[in-house]
């Protein structure tokens, strides 16, 4: 019997704190905003979450382990080039990304004016269509950390196909 590989799926997390006069980026678009993401790179917790669950998908480690945070080249990094990276990585070990989906948990900004960049964006460096990508939000219902406006986490899934 021929085997053709086998599915995975991998899980990513990503939380950052909400601080003044930082950018904003989520899922590789830049927003209007006065506050963005503390982070040693530009901070974006959707790509960070979806890199994680493509990282953990295939038995590649996590971010952390191939972006160090206290590493000099990583600060200020466009987090769709460490996306790019990851895609790489899991051509390079013949897996190929069925889909990806990630939830953004904030009170603010609105997501869904921007889903559709984000989506392409994440699609463009991943290597996929848009169609592999979803990117949705809920609000934590103004409970704790997140619900106070002093942080913003994202989750997401990724199913991968790897080759046997």
């Amino acid at each position: 019997m021929q085997s053709h590989g086998e599915t995975r799926i991998g899980m990513g997390y990503d939380i950052h704190r909400i601080v003044q006069g930082r950018p904003l980026v989520l899922g590789g678009v830049h927003f209007e905003s006065a506050w963005g993401l503390e982070g040693h790179s530009d901070a974006d917790v959707v790509l960070h979450a979806i890199g994680d669950a493509l990282l953990g998908a295939t038995g590649l480690g996590d971010l952390g382990t191939h972006f160090p945070p206290g590493e000099p080249r990583w600060k200020d990094a466009s987090s769709l080039d460490l996306l790019r990276h990851i895609a790489q990585l899991l051509e390079r070990k013949g897996a190929r990304i069925v889909n990806v989906d990630a939830m953004i948990v904030a009170e603010a900004p609105r997501i869904a004016p921007h889903r559709d960049a984000m989506r392409a964006n994440i699609a463009g460096a991943l290597g996929v269509s848009a169609d592999r990508v979803s990117v949705k939000a809920t609000t934590n219902e103004q409970l704790g950390a997140l619900g106070r406006r002093e942080g913003m986490a994202a989750m997401a899934v990724a199913l991968v196909q790897v080759s046997a």
